[in-house]
């Protein structure tokens, strides 16, 4: 096609059963998020609350799922090639640090990685609570100085969870644990961003995370000469959202050689960890063989460790975008189609596309759109736009090829923005004041109970008085 796919791309309507990808399909005209009706969230049911447009949705479902998912995939490669080393799925909090999507994951069995010293007292929460059990791993990324509230809250976690693996980043970072005199087993983490040739060209690398290859060498001496600290893991990252498997393990080929390398001299190094990367349908025209990346690199690290003669080791992936992205969705009402002279007629929503999703305006991000009535009607090429007065504030992004059909029936239309469940709220502030002093949408976190029927937790939205409050304004009666 020549542009990503973010919706129908006909005037026809919909065929029904049609299934947009795995986790979105039409039913008798409305829009589908797995297993549940959308559309049911703005009407009188006695099923579900009924929700002010725009509404935030939170299906927690689709987390449990995309790990079982990854984890099955592991384990059948695993007895397909008799790979020797176990599989440690993470999450990679940073992609959303909310309290359900955090419970929600180490309630689906996942370890834990964090990047700093808030990220710590969560973790403390989570272990109060029961749910971060003395067997998860924690993996502590970031920079962590000596003498940062967030070196020193790791040492003190330490004593709650034992189960704490800091990575270092720089040889600064060493001191602070040994000088804690409690055992740490840690990690390492190599500058390898990007592709790179060979082991050397990793040092080229313009990059603000991890070790040059040296350094390396050192961190592991050091540590291996420490009495309470132990070399444990390898942390390498080399992208984000890497699309093609074969440049995914290629790009991971110069550190897995590296990590052989540490293994013949400090054999307690067990644990390859690959970072993030693992791309998501952001669009619905994604196409990505997990299995087969899962074949490739496992395949290529075995490969490696034979000729070095050492163990395949247990890996390790820090599962962010790819774990929460698809639970996620923004849903908006059309308030006003204006004509306006345009090639194209503008759909007005009741909402900011720029502040719900900041990477569409800053980084040109495409995402799903797709309306959740109406899709047995016939559709129309349109533009959207939100309701504050910046030029940014559109869909499709601008430079964008993509087009955006909607149906042309309006009458109480609403459209949903879906795959934003990672780094989206984040990045535009949770409850925070927004662009254009709009106010934080309401929102529904959806669950299954024990007995599989849906839970559903209305959070509050802001109110006029909590934005002026966040500005400093008094407000009185």
């Amino acid at each position: 096609m020549g542009h990503p796919i973010i919706g129908w791309e006909r005037e026809v309507p919909v065929p029904d059963k049609h299934q947009f990808n795995h986790f979105l399909s039409a039913e008798n005209g409305r829009l589908h998020l797995a297993d549940f009706d959308l559309m049911t969230l703005f009407e009188d049911s006695a099923e579900t609350p009924t929700m002010p447009s725009p509404l935030e949705v939170v299906y927690l479902p689709l987390i449990g799922r995309r790990i079982e998912a990854m984890r099955q995939i592991f384990a059948d490669v695993i007895d397909e090639i008799g790979y020797s080393g176990k599989f440690h799925y993470a999450y990679a909090s940073k992609a959303n640090a909310a309290e359900e999507v955090v419970r929600t994951t180490l309630g689906a069995g996942a370890h834990h990685e964090m990047s700093s010293t808030i990220d710590v007292e969560i973790g403390r929460l989570m272990v109060r609570r029961g749910l971060l059990t003395p067997e998860r791993m924690v993996i502590c990324n970031g920079f962590k100085p000596s003498g940062s509230e967030y070196a020193d809250n790791i040492i003190r976690f330490k004593q709650e969870h034992a189960n704490l693996i800091p990575v270092i980043e720089d040889l600064s970072e060493i001191p602070p644990l040994i000088a804690s005199q409690l055992p740490f087993d840690v990690g390492i983490r190599q500058k390898c961003y990007g592709k790179h040739e060979n082991i050397y060209d990793m040092d080229d690398a313009n990059s603000r995370f991890g070790m040059h290859l040296d350094d390396i060498w050192r961190a592991a001496d050091y540590i291996e000469a420490s009495p309470n600290l132990t070399l444990k893991l390898y942390h390498a990252m080399v992208g984000s959202q890497i699309l093609r498997r074969e440049d995914f393990v290629d790009w991971l080929e110069p550190p897995i050689e590296i990590f052989a390398k540490l293994r013949q001299k400090y054999p307690t190094l067990s644990i390859f960890n690959f970072g993030g990367g693992m791309p998501v349908p952001m669009t619905l025209d994604f196409d990505f063989d997990y299995h087969a990346f899962v074949r490739l690199l496992l395949t290529r690290i075995q490969v490696t460790c034979e000729r070095y003669g050492v163990l395949a080791p247990d890996i390790m992936g820090e599962f962010g975008r790819y774990t929460t992205a698809e639970h996620g969705a923004h849903i908006f009402k059309v308030i006003l189609v204006k004509d306006n002279d345009s090639e194209l007629p503008w759909y007005i929503i009741d909402g900011s596309i720029m502040t719900s999703f900041p990477d569409a305006w800053a980084l040109h991000e495409h995402f799903i759109v797709l309306p959740l009535n109406y899709l047995d009607r016939p559709f129309q090429q349109v533009q959207l736009g939100g309701v504050t007065c910046d030029s940014d504030d559109v869909y499709p992004p601008k430079l964008s090829k993509s087009p955006l059909y909607l149906p042309v029936e309006t009458e109480d239309l609403h459209v949903g923005f879906f795959s934003i469940g990672a780094y989206q709220e984040m990045l535009g502030g949770v409850k925070g004041s927004k662009h254009c002093v709009l106010p934080e949408a309401q929102e529904v976190i959806i669950d299954r109970a024990a007995d599989g029927s849906l839970t559903f937790e209305v959070v509050g939205g802001q109110q006029p008085a909590d934005v002026l409050q966040n500005l400093g304004y008094r407000v009185t009666s």
